[in-house]
């Protein structure tokens, strides 16, 4: 078996056709991407032993205790924190073990991934099962976030190298598999719990184990899916492009990870990406209740501010904004391709310089379309911001393979996703804290979060800063040739002269038929997490 997923094993021969990687990458993204939709197990995991009702735990049952109690049902403040072990554990094992990732190849990584995610699923389902919370954070949250670490970066340097043309594109429709994951994975698992639903089950346990089992298929098939190119491949027609002073930030050499962390410009890239995600994350937390709060009873016709509102009016606002969610989640999806592809003709730094001028100025502005009652101008402020926000962490990887080279790009990656733990703490933080101490203050709830835009706004001055700085890598971090040759000896490359095929204008050798059954598999559930996604944003338009 080993030897079977060995990186030697998924060299591409002559005939491969580049196109099958993206649709092998998606089928791992769309399934680590439930990440996001986990919050749809919380309310009936809170009800778990009650079913009904959830039977609340007494005062002497603090935190510790309530991993271990079976008596009493857990808060969706304890279940929150599986949600933070994703992303804590997705971030720390990309790090960890992202060099190991560019040596033993993407199929090795993916079948990981795949035994991680999925069987720290059925882990949890035990733990359902057992009443033992305990589990559900080992089995989900650690080994589910090991499995979502190598999972995500799995595709990146393998995608690049197949796409060296187009690298904004290739990893743009890989990371939006992973923003499109809960847009599947969420009306599935609400679809599966109603079924399994019983008067003594809240048809979770069994939701768990049937998901895992459908994800384990995927993302097996997507990690058996994945070739390598051979060394010296490049996409028929194709040239490097001359080193000149329009290009001078797409290198062709490689930097080792051991020096990211050394090199200013990886900290710089640290900075925008954690600036720019800091921004959209703290808002993707807050969206729905920021909807109900600012414009109040004018959602639903009524002339009343949201605190003088009847728990019917709260309903009907409630559901109006659940479709703004919608809304902002497709944005999300459709940001990562359309602006990682942009990436390409703009170039990555001008790319992030539209982001932080843009998303400043709107960000900036949002306080004022709120005080002018505009829905319109608020709803699509945060449309193109969350454009934005997802378009940032696709389009990262190609500036890190502009400014670093290839060779370990995916390992770089890994650790730059250090960025968005952080962003993940620093974001929600602002948002949150600063909307309790304007309530403290007195401030009607409408306005509560107007300075938080402006803190926003600041937050993307410093990543344009940082953004502007960023310069070419000096030439005293690249690895010499012997170096380098030592490293592809390492990565089991093949050393081949071929550079024929791959341009994806012809079969490549391979049938249209396999080529168009790949990208169904992949976009058949994408339009149905699409369809009912849309379904929800009627809401906001009704």
């Amino acid at each position: 078996m080993a030897g079977f997923l060995d990186k030697e094993r998924i060299i591409a021969g002559p005939g491969f056709n580049r196109w099958l990687v993206p649709p092998a990458a998606l089928a791992i993204h769309l399934c680590i991407g439930m990440a996001y939709g986990f919050s749809v197990f919380w309310l009936p995991l809170s009800k778990a032993l009650g079913i009904k009702e959830s039977i609340k735990c007494g005062p002497e049952v603090g935190f510790f205790a309530e991993m271990f109690t079976t008596s009493c049902d857990w808060k969706i403040s304890t279940l929150g924190w599986m949600y933070t072990l994703f992303f804590v554990f997705l971030g720390s094992s990309a790090a960890i073990w992202g060099g190991w990732l560019e040596r033993a190849g993407p199929r090795k990584a993916g079948v990981v991934s795949a035994l991680c995610w999925c069987g720290g699923m059925l882990f949890s389902a035990l733990g359902i099962y057992l009443h033992q919370f305990w589990m559900m954070l080992l089995g989900s949250g650690v080994i589910g976030g090991i499995g979502l670490g190598l999972g995500y970066i799995s595709p990146v340097s393998t995608l690049i190298k197949w796409f060296p043309d187009r690298r904004g594109m290739a990893t743009g429709m890989a990371i939006m598999g992973f923003g499109g994951g809960a847009m599947i994975g969420s009306p599935l698992a609400a679809d599966l719990m109603k079924v399994f639903a019983t008067p003594e089950s809240v048809g979770v346990m069994p939701t768990f184990i049937v998901m895992a089992l459908i994800y384990f298929v995927f993302m097996m098939a997507g990690a058996l899916g994945y070739r390598v190119p051979a060394t010296g491949w490049k996409p028929a027609g194709w040239t490097p492009p001359a080193i000149n002073a329009a290009n001078t930030m797409i290198t062709q050499r490689h930097v080792h990870v051991k020096n990211a962390f050394k090199i200013p410009q990886f900290w710089l890239v640290w900075m925008v990406l954690c600036m720019n995600v800091s921004a959209g994350i703290g808002v993707i937390g807050m969206a729905s209740p920021m909807l109900q709060e600012v414009f109040g009873g004018s959602l639903i016709g009524v002339s009343a501010k949201f605190s003088e509102l009847d728990k019917t009016q709260l309903a009907a606002i409630a559901g109006v904004a659940a479709g703004f969610t919608a809304l902002l989640s497709l944005f999300n999806i459709g940001g990562r391709f359309f602006w990682a592809s942009l990436s390409d003709k703009l170039g990555r730094k001008l790319t992030y310089v539209v982001f932080f001028v843009l998303g400043g100025v709107l960000y900036f502005g949002i306080p004022g379309s709120a005080a002018a009652g505009s829905v319109f101008l608020f709803v699509g402020a945060f449309c193109i911001i969350l454009s934005m926000y997802g378009g940032g962490f696709a389009t990262v990887p190609a500036y890190l393979a502009d400014l670093f080279g290839t060779q370990f790009v995916g390992a770089i990656h890994g650790r730059l996703l250090t960025a968005w733990a952080t962003a993940g703490i620093l974001g929600p933080v602002v948002v949150n804290y600063m909307r309790e101490y304007q309530l403290s203050l007195g401030i009607p709830r409408e306005q509560v979060y107007n300075q938080t835009m402006y803190i926003l706004t600041g937050m993307l001055v410093i990543g344009l800063i940082c953004n502007l700085l960023v310069r070419p890598v000096a030439d005293k971090w690249f690895m010499n040739d012997a170096e380098l040759a030592e490293e592809k000896r390492l990565a089991h490359e093949k050393a081949s002269a071929s550079e024929v095929g791959g341009s994806g204008a012809g079969n490549d050798g391979v049938s249209p038929v396999v080529v168009a059954l790949a990208w169904a598999a992949v976009g058949i559930p994408l339009a149905w997490g699409v369809y009912r996604t849309l379904l929800s944003v009627a809401k906001l338009f009704a």
